[in-house]
């Protein structure tokens, strides 16, 4: 309803003013209708009165004849504030004295002739005429004889002034009580309005904005009940701002553990879409934190890792039990620390995250980088490997060496026999030049096997030449053409057995894709780290005529076990290098170009430049550089 007012002050006042005035309606409605029907008995009453005190006069005024006071006590009746008409009329009806008007031309109406029959008692009789008006008649019996009839008419006037009167006295009361009762209604509604108020204005302020607590709590102006609401009021706020600083606190903590936690946490809804996330999950995924909010699995992770985690979230909802320990794994590079190999892979966990007791609303996950731990893992079974060809190669060089000594002996002891002729000394010459050639690789190869636990100089003349020495005949078989640019002087600081394992590496590497005919440089000097000047070292390279590396496989080269010698490579040649450098804190550049048809011009080649600082520190807890 529109038009109720709103304000509980004003509703009280309403709705007090509409029950009083229905109240004295009413209360008037029944005072008058009682008032009517007493004031229809005083009057008829008196009306009989007044016919019967006109009728007793007129009698005694016929009996000592005098009309004058016939008429004197007509005119005496009509005059009382009660009759509006008085009368005397003969015993056949005739009007003979009348108190106002013409007696000869007033007649009685046919209802008022009809009762003349029945006034023949001594008591007063009345009837009701037309319009309500009361009519009471008596007739005038002097001796036993009917001398005629005394009429008085009520004035109906004066029931109806008294009836006003009474309404007024009525009005003017319904007047003061009805505003007493709105000024006592005023007084209290402000006493229980003002604080309702009060109530209503903090309760609007906490809800638009909880830091406006501070105004609490609110003063108890009222010892009533609402007094008692507004204690309980600032006891509610109270309970509240302390339950807010706990989850407050609480969120802090999350926050901050989402935050800085060096794991991915991410949070779905039952339609896979991203709900939060932290800085890890999106460094991860490779996509910024931002843009995963509202996004699906799919949009943001290769497909067969999302079928994955689709799973293992969907299994979540319906069991409502946590999936831990999922291993996905990936080729694209999501990472920077995977960006390198090419791969990745994520050690997931997937757990409910519930709002109310029983109701799963969200599942967390929690994505950690195995990346490095799967590489390191693998990096560790392929040193084992290794380590095991290693032991192998030496205990075969040990073994190989015990008959080549005897061979040997046998050899100098068929020398010195007398009998042989200068062919035959010819062919044991040359089997004792295979020989030694035989124990040189030996003694190479426990060489590589058992190296310096301490670095010390060497000279870098020896490791070049050593290494090619080893690689002689097979230089030989190919025709190679050997190019050796290095002062025979220069030394180094280093692991002499690792360096020289670098440098075989490299010639077996460049030898094996070199063709028929081809060129082979092996050069080194004294240089200076290309990414610092300041640092003076040794800088060799190894290059070849070959025929060259794609860029995919140039990215690759360094990868444990990556081989494109099909049967023939390990893939470990370069990758132990690539180590050694690491240990050495040196630094690797390759080149490589293959045959390319618009450019007929250009020879293909590679060319591996490797720079070694001359530390002295080096194996003292110097710490390693990345080649």
């Amino acid at each position: 309803m529109r038009w109720w007012p709103r304000s509980l002050r004003w509703q009280m006042l309403a709705g007090l003013l509409l029950l009083e005035g229905l109240s004295l309606g009413l209360f008037a409605l029944l005072l008058v209708r009682q008032q009517q029907q007493e004031l229809r008995e005083i009057g008829r009453r008196r009306l009989e009165y007044e016919a019967s005190s006109l009728a007793l006069q007129t009698r005694e005024a016929m009996i000592e004849d005098r009309p004058a006071w016939i008429a004197n006590s007509v005119r005496t009746v009509a005059d009382s504030p009660t009759v509006a008409l008085a009368r005397i009329t003969d015993p056949a009806g005739r009007v003979l004295y009348l108190s106002q008007g013409d007696a000869g031309a007033t007649v009685l109406s046919p209802l008022e002739l009809r009762e003349l029959p029945l006034l023949k008692s001594q008591q007063a009789q009345c009837l009701t005429l037309a319009g309500n008006v009361l009519e009471c008649a008596q007739a005038i019996v002097s001796g036993g004889d009917l001398r005629g009839y005394a009429w008085v008419v009520r004035n109906n006037s004066w029931a109806h002034e008294q009836l006003m009167s009474l309404f007024g006295d009525t009005a003017i009361f319904g007047i003061v009580w009805i505003g007493a009762s709105a000024l006592l209604v005023v007084l209290m509604g402000r006493s229980i309005a003002q604080p309702l108020a009060m109530l209503h204005r903090a309760a609007g302020a906490l809800t638009a904005s909880f830091e406006n607590s501070g105004s609490f709590p609110l003063p108890v102006t009222v010892h009533n009940e609402i007094g008692d609401l507004i204690e309980t009021f600032n006891s509610m706020v109270a309970s509240l701002a302390e339950q807010r600083a706990g989850l407050s606190d609480t969120l802090s903590l999350l926050d901050s553990m989402q935050a800085n936690a060096p794991i991915g946490l991410a949070f779905l809804d039952r339609g896979f879409r991203f709900v939060r996330v932290n800085q890890v999950f999106a460094n991860l995924t490779g996509v910024p934190l931002i843009r995963h909010l509202g996004r699906t699995l799919p949009e943001l992770v290769p497909q067969p890792v999302a079928e994955e985690l689709e799973k293992a979230v969907r299994r979540v909802f319906s069991t409502e039990e946590p999936v831990r320990n999922l291993e996905l794994s990936g080729q694209s590079p999501v990472s920077g620390a995977s960006r390198r190999a090419g791969a990745w892979t994520w050690l997931a966990s997937a757990y409910p995250v519930r709002t109310t007791l029983k109701q799963v609303r969200w599942v967390g996950v929690i994505a950690l980088d195995a990346s490095e731990r799967k590489r390191s893992e693998e990096a560790l079974r392929k040193s084992e490997k290794l380590a095991v060809t290693g032991r192998l190669a030496a205990s075969i060089a040990h073994e190989i060496n015990n008959p080549l000594e005897a061979i040997t002996n046998l050899l100098f002891l068929l020398r010195n026999y007398g009998d042989l002729d200068e062919t035959a000394r010819n062919y044991v010459t040359m089997a004792e030049y295979e020989l030694r050639r035989i124990a040189e690789i030996t003694q190479q190869t426990l060489r590589f096997y058992r190296q310096s636990t301490l670095p010390a100089r060497a000279t870098m003349s020896e490791l070049l030449d050593s290494v090619l020495s080893l690689y002689q005949s097979r230089l030989n078989a190919l025709n190679l053409r050997v190019e050796r640019d290095y002062d025979p002087e220069m030394d180094l600081f280093c692991f002499a057995g690792e360096i020289r394992q670098v440098i075989a590496n490299l010639v077996g590497n460049s030898i094996d894709a070199a063709g028929d005919g081809a060129r082979l440089l092996v050069r080194a000097r004294r240089s200076h780290n290309w990414k610092n000047p300041a640092e003076t070292g040794v800088r060799f390279a190894v290059a070849d005529t070959g025929a060259g590396m794609d860029p995919e496989v140039r990215e690759r080269i360094f990868e444990a076990f990556f081989t494109t010698k099909d049967a023939t490579g390990t893939g470990l040649g370069l990758w132990v290098s690539y180590e050694i450098l690491m240990k050495h804190r040196g630094l690797v550049h390759v080149r490589s170009r293959t045959v390319d048809p618009g450019s007929p011009g250009r020879s293909p080649g590679t060319v591996f430049q490797i720079f070694l600082p001359d530390d002295p520190m080096l194996g003292n807890g110097a710490a390693p550089g990345h080649p």
